[in-house]
């Protein structure tokens, strides 16, 4: 059984930093898609475990940055210079692939979600 669990999310001031962590487990795939995204809908950042690289939406990029310990099943999603319209629930999820292409940025493509971690962003 898939499991995800994110955390990290907290309430911090515009210009602030937070890394949320989504703990994974229960799947062996070789190759995998796992990504963050906000209210499910808008894809934040993916990496394509076992294919090509990383992404990272054009509204967060150079601020955001996704990693993964490979050892720890986790991911991680570095928060810098927050803003205000960053505020949201951050959801990670994962689908399996056969490791060919850019990861989906679109949600409805990734099989397996956690139950999310809310950052709120004060001006």
């Amino acid at each position: 059984q898939v499991e995800l669990v994110e955390s990290g999310g907290g309430s911090v001031q515009a210009g602030g930093s937070l890394r949320l962590s989504c703990a994974a487990s229960g799947y062996s795939w070789e190759n995998y898609c796992m990504g963050w995204f906000r209210q499910k809908g808008e894809g934040v950042a993916n990496i394509h475990v076992g294919g090509v690289g990383t992404y990272v939406a054009e509204s967060v990029s150079g601020r955001f940055t996704i990693s993964q310990d490979n050892a720890k099943n986790t991911l991680y999603l570095q928060m810098n210079g927050l803003k205000p319209e960053d505020t949201a629930m951050y959801y990670c999820a994962v689908y399996p692939t056969s490791g060919v292409g850019y990861c989906a940025t679109r949600g409805e493509w990734y099989s397996y979600w956690g139950q999310g971690t809310q950052v709120t962003v004060s001006s």
